[in-house]
């Protein structure tokens, strides 16, 4: 089962190569998936950073950018649905079932009108994020044919190498990307953090040609995959390539309740809305 399942993932991946590499992916969907129980961090689109639910300042964010042809939330929570559209915000409800924000990013493109060549799976708990950052990981792709996905990393501080929650990534030369990790990686001989190393920081943010997001869930989960529980490595697992970009971006997502302080400090530093 498994060979099959792997001989159908580099069939499709041929496939998806000629068919994104004989034109530019213009359409673009981005999508901000929400779902409020969270296993580590219940409710956690609705918490309140700076007087605004989280999701609600991403989306709010991400809208600025200049390069999504129209932008959705999807969520299977009437709360979250309620206060995004509150705002303006257009919804997509998604089943309830989904195990991962890939998949719900996938329900949603099928689930929204229109035809769209890239879909921007907008993680929301990166309240910060730059819409900047959502163009230029957009443009790697549409100047990628070779790859079926994009994201961004940036430098992250020494101090936060070793906590699980900040996800690192190792690229080759060409800026696709080896491996992501929960722990440090490259690691070395003494087994401590480098400190003349620049350690890059996966940003939540991944950009899809709209054709391998409706393979992907269709692809057998994988071992690093599952033992990580990182979602982009089952992309890498099964032989297609990721773009990665370097940009810098000052702040990190919401993984834990103790993040909201230090992302409310950049909102008051910074003097945002």
């Amino acid at each position: 089962f498994l060979a099959a399942a792997a001989a159908a993932a580099a069939t499709a991946a041929y496939i998806l190569y000629k068919q994104t590499a004989r034109k530019k992916r213009l359409r673009v969907l981005g999508v901000i998936p929400a779902r409020f129980a969270s296993t580590r961090f219940p409710g956690k689109p609705l918490v309140m950073i700076a007087g605004k639910p989280m999701i609600v300042r991403t989306y709010l964010q991400a809208k600025k950018a200049s390069k999504l042809t129209r932008l959705v939330v999807a969520t299977d929570d009437i709360r979250i649905k309620e206060a995004c559209e509150a705002v303006g915000a257009e919804v997509v409800m998604t089943d309830s079932d989904i195990p991962n924000g890939t998949e719900r990013c996938a329900q949603a493109a099928e689930r929204t009108s229109g035809t769209f060549d890239i879909v921007v799976n907008i993680q929301g708990d990166e309240p910060l994020i730059e819409p900047e950052i959502i163009d230029a990981v957009v443009a790697a792709l549409q100047d990628s044919p070779d790859a079926v996905y994009s994201t961004p990393v940036t430098p992250l501080k020494h101090e936060e190498v070793t906590i699980q929650g900040r996800v690192k990534c190792i690229m080759d030369q060409k800026g696709y990307a080896i491996y992501f990790s929960r722990g440090m990686i490259p690691n070395n001989k003494s087994g401590k953090v480098a400190k003349d190393y620049e350690y890059s920081l996966h940003l939540g943010l991944q950009c899809y040609d709209s054709k391998f997001l409706a393979v992907y869930p269709k692809l057998p989960d994988t071992p690093l995959q599952l033992q990580e529980d990182l979602e982009q490595l089952k992309v890498i697992e099964h032989g297609y390539k990721i773009k990665v970009i370097k940009v810098n971006h000052c702040a990190h997502g919401v993984d834990e309740p103790e993040d909201i302080a230090s992302i409310e400090a950049i909102i008051k530093r910074d003097g945002l809305e």
